[in-house]
């Protein structure tokens, strides 16, 4: 099995606890790994055999800045499982952090990982 990968994806989104943070969009990156058999599509170099990641990329800029969130764990949750059904990814691992929010850190975040690897 293969990784299709998705470096330092960033999504600005009305994600925060506090009553100042829904009022303005913070910025969250994304960093993914995601199972993928990439042998036909080597094979025959056509498109429609890969997980085509600019699709995927687009569709958690959609998903995450459709509505607000408080916390970023239910974000990554919800785009995990997303992903896994709309794409049929058997495996991922995603990051997700959501930098300077705490003032003496430079990143937090969560790292999710779901599946099997095949």
């Amino acid at each position: 099995m293969d990784r299709i990968f998705i470096e330092e994806l960033v999504v600005f989104a009305q994600i925060g606890v506090y009553d100042w943070e829904q009022q303005i969009k913070q910025k969250l990156v994304f960093d993914l790994e995601m199972a993928w058999d990439c042998q036909k599509a080597a094979e025959t170099d056509d498109v429609q055999y890969c997980l085509n990641y600019a699709e995927v990329s687009q569709f958690i800029l959609d998903y995450v800045q459709a509505k607000p969130f408080l916390l970023i764990e239910r974000v990554a949750y919800e785009v995990a499982d997303q992903l896994q059904q709309r794409f049929g990814i058997s495996w991922l691992r995603l990051k997700l952090s959501k930098p300077k929010a705490v003032a003496q850190a430079s990143n937090v975040g969560i790292i999710v990982e779901r599946g099997e690897w095949k």
